[in-house]
Order: structure tokens, then C-alpha cells, then sequence
């Protein structure tokens, strides 16, 4: 590795030992799915965000809701101290494409029908209201 990628890989990890986030690597579901999900609490305050995630219909919300609950626990890991309500807000959330497995179907007349099953990865960010006060 050459000196100036080791240089702002470290800088990166120094940023990210004082961020507060969970990942969800490899879950089968399509990342289109995934995103309808994520955006729905994408910028709430947390324990809003865990109530629109509870109370929602989709399969993936429940695998969201476990990640936000984690994200939360490592924030107050980091800061040695629970959550107060209003606190904390969910400052940003990815969703990546994972691997996908690619499978063929039988079909009329000899042929052959692809189909992808897909999979994602998600990243969740916690971050608390005054930091992101101070800073602007």
C-alpha cells in the first residue's frame, strides 16, 4: 500500500471510531426492497424511527428495526450512557448491492429463464442533535 492511501485510510478510521453506526452485511433481500424501508426513517429521531419500523408491513422493516436497536446500543457504548428520547437522530443510511446468487429456471420449449436472487448490504448512522448543531 503506498503512503498517501495508508495516509487517508487511517484519517477514515479515525472518523469512524468516533461515529456511531451498525451493518447489516449479505441479507437476502433485493436492495430495492430494502431502500423503500430505509427511507421511510431516514433522518428521524430514533425511537420515532423504531415505532414507523415496528408498525410496518414489510418484511425487512424487522431486520432494520434490530439494526437500529444496535447502532443505538453502540452509541451508548461509546458514550458510557442511555439514550434520551430526542436525542438521538439517524444521521445517514446506505444500502449497497450484496452478492447474488444466479439460479435458472426451466422453460417452454427447451430454454432456459434466469433468475437473481439478490442480496444487500446496509449501513445505519446514529449521531445526537447538538453535535450536528455545533458543527453548522
Amino acid at each position: 500500500m503506498g503512503a498517501r492511501k495508508r495516509i487517508s485510510a487511517g484519517a477514515r478510521k479515525e472518523t469512524l471510531k468516533q461515529m456511531s453506526f451498525a451493518k447489516l452485511r449479505n441479507v437476502p433481500t433485493s436492495p430495492r426492497k430494502m431502500r423503500l424501508v430505509v427511507d421511510m426513517i431516514r433522518g428521524m429521531e430514533v425511537f420515532r424511527a423504531l415505532g414507523v419500523l415496528k408498525f410496518s408491513n414489510k418484511e425487512a422493516a424487522a431486520k432494520v428495526e434490530k439494526l437500529l436497536r444496535s447502532a443505538i446500543a453502540n452509541w451508548e457504548q461509546k458514550n458510557e450512557r442511555k439514550a434520551e428520547a430526542g436525542e438521538l437522530y439517524v444521521s445517514s443510511v446506505c444500502v449497497d448491492c450484496g452478492t447474488t446468487l444466479k439460479r435458472m429456471r426451466p422453460a417452454p420449449q427447451g430454454r432456459g429463464y434466469r433468475i437473481r436472487k439478490r442480496s444487500n448490504h446496509v449501513t445505519l448512522f446514529v449521531d445526537t442533535l447538538s453535535t450536528n448543531e455545533s458543527q453548522n
